[in-house]
């Protein structure tokens, strides 16, 4: 039996919502449409829906405009049916339900993320444990401590038992072999790295060695290191090493490809810093691309780094890759319409609305309040006295007529500027909300719009009493 959806929305997008769910079909659910009578969709709160919704006319869920505000839980308390927020723009529906009408799944992945604090030795174990931390809310599940050379570690035994009685996974990671016996004996969960001069090392601790090449590029020495590994009935991972550009990277990845074909049940590591952190690129797309490398060859493990600025974000974008792509690969469909957060600076679907359609709504509009939105020929902006549109802000604030009023000039410069921008990268742009920047969006509580709009009001009030 299908499912039976309710879809809720404003008078403005009524129609669109319609068009939109009836180009969807055939899909797996029924739908009904209920427009709650007020004008702009993304205005409506629980509290407005609680008031002006009768009943659910008996559906199995309710979709609620993506861009409403507020705790949709007493909604499903109330009316005794699952409310939940939709996209931010009705469009975006069919990629919202996915092409089999149901949202991707994207809980999976197999791919562990070690995430390296390369100078652990120069912080103190305080300032190591809130790194691991925010590391792991970015998707980290290895906190990897990175030794440097010539650098003593006095604290290493410290670091690692408090990450571990924090509840962390942990790696060592140096190249002296008495770095990482320390590490392994006070209870690392793995080292990195280990070549088949130093298997020794392994002996001496229960950690999970990451085995390397005894020299670069040196695939029988790797092999020679996994046999012996083998023949000890011991864990480990191996890693090739990915080389940067232009320094063997293709090479490099052949290696990987020859080492999962000769050895296919083992688990591997593919370092992804030597790309993230050595290419001016942003790393979204270079973390897209070695995830999807790393599904096709079934790699186990990555090592991330966060060293150079424009590599901030690179584990959270690691995050998001290894699950897109474990999807994709599941479904054995192209990685798209799963997720936006890797399209940073550009979006596929940045326009939605055509100047026609914008026009269309801006000839039902009946108060002063102004609109804007952006199409493919620039910023749009109107009201109940006209429609115009421009790609340059500037040659449309004669047209705005807030001479007097600073407030509103200052609340409409903001908006035309992110759209403007939106225009110009070829981005989405949702009134009253901040330009998204995918997984490197900062979150933000809208306090500040909030107490702009109570400034305002208290402005006018002020005026009007003179």
């Amino acid at each position: 039996m299908s499912e039976n959806i309710l879809f809720l929305t404003g008078k403005l997008a009524e129609k669109s919502l319609h068009q939109v769910l009836a180009e969807m079909q055939p899909a797996p659910f029924d739908y009904q449409v209920v427009a709650l009578g007020i004008t702009v969709a993304a205005l409506m709160t629980p509290d407005f829906i609680s008031r002006r919704l009768p009943d659910t006319r008996g559906v199995d869920r309710v979709i609620v405009p993506g861009l409403c505000r507020g705790d949709l839980a007493p909604l499903t308390e109330k009316y005794g049916v699952p409310f939940s927020l939709g996209p931010q723009d009705l469009k975006d529906l069919p990629q919202f339900f996915g092409r089999d009408g149901k949202r991707p799944d994207l809980s999976r992945f197999d791919t562990k993320i070690f995430a390296e604090i390369v100078d652990a030795p120069q912080r103190s174990v305080e300032q190591i444990l809130a790194r691991a931390t925010f590391y792991q809310a970015q998707g980290a599940d290895v906190i990897d401590l990175g030794c440097l050379p010539g650098t003593p570690f006095p604290h290493l035994e410290a670091a690692v038992q408090a990450l571990k009685g924090a509840g962390f996974l942990v790696s060592v990671d140096s190249q002296l072999a008495d770095e990482l016996i320390r590490g392994g004996r006070a209870g690392a969960d793995y080292l990195l790295s280990l070549s088949e001069k130093t298997l020794w090392i392994a002996d001496e601790t229960d950690a999970i060695p990451v085995l390397i090449p005894a020299r670069p590029g040196s695939l029988p020495s790797l092999y020679r290191a996994i046999d012996a590994m083998q023949a000890r009935g011991r864990p480990f991972i191996a890693d090739p090493i990915l080389d940067p550009i232009p320094f063997g990277l293709a090479a490099s990845i052949v290696r990987y490809h020859k080492l999962r074909k000769k050895y296919p049940q083992i688990e591997v590591m593919m370092g992804v810093g030597n790309l993230t952190e050595l290419v001016d690129a942003d790393t979204t797309g270079i973390n897209a691309m070695l995830f999807g490398i790393i599904a096709e060859l079934k790699i186990n493990a990555v090592l991330t780094t966060v060293v150079s600025p424009h590599a901030c974000h690179a584990i959270a974008e690691a995050n998001v890759a290894r699950r897109v792509m474990f999807a994709a690969f599941e479904d054995r469909r192209l990685p798209r319409d799963y997720s936006s957060d890797l399209l940073g600076l550009h979006d596929r679907r940045p326009f939605p609305y055509t100047d026609a359609e914008i026009s269309a709504f801006a000839a039902q509009v009946k108060d002063p309040s102004f609109r804007i939105q952006v199409s493919e020929i620039g910023v749009h902006v109107y009201n109940r006295d006209g429609e115009f549109a421009d790609i340059d802000p500037f040659r449309l604030y004669p047209h705005l007529k807030v001479d007097d009023d600073a407030s509103h000039a200052f609340y409409l410069g903001v908006e035309l500027a992110r759209a403007q921008i939106a225009w110009q990268l070829g981005k989405r742009y949702s009134q009253d909300e901040e330009l998204q920047w995918g997984c490197n969006t900062v979150k933000r509580d809208g306090l500040g719009r909030v107490a702009h709009r109570a400034a305002s009001l208290k402005e006018k009030r002020r005026q009007g009493g003179k």
